[in-house]
């Protein structure tokens, strides 16, 4: 057996699970019928977002100390169409509770981005890549560079 090239569900611990639902909420996102109080669930393009208790999801892991480190060393992305777009998807979360960390500027690679943490400290980036495209369903595609 081999991992197919994906990723189904990504799950971010939460110590207040309702602040957390209402920012993703606030950015737009509907969640799932067969979320509740515990766990949250946003059905994305071809992906879920996943929402669960700080320590639960530890226990979940079978990871004894939960303790939260300052950078966890990973970042979710959001790619956008164009820079003024970029701009916009920024200013939004901002209105929703996000906590500024870089705003938009260009980037090394010729593309625009910038990046907030939600209430958790969970870091995302807001981005534009001219080497990839965002299909009409909004599905990220890697052009090749060679």
């Amino acid at each position: 057996m081999k991992f197919e090239p994906r990723i189904s569900l990504v799950t971010l611990g939460a110590s207040d699970m309702k602040k957390a639902r209402k920012f993703y909420e606030d950015l737009g996102w509907k969640a799932s019928g067969v979320s509740n109080e515990r766990i949250t669930f946003f059905q994305s393009n071809g992906m879920v977002l996943g929402l669960f208790g700080h320590a639960a999801l530890a226990e979940d892991a079978g990871i004894a100390n939960a303790s939260v480190p300052e950078f966890r060393g990973v970042s979710l992305a959001y790619n956008c169409r164009s820079n003024g777009a970029v701009d916009e998807a920024h200013a939004h979360a901002m209105s929703c509770g996000a906590t500024p960390v870089k705003s938009p500027e260009k980037d090394y690679s010729g593309g625009y981005s910038g990046y907030f943490s939600d209430p958790h400290g969970h870091l995302w980036e807001i981005a534009y890549n001219p080497f990839a495209t965002l299909d009409d369903s909004g599905n990220f595609m890697i052009e090749a560079t060679t």
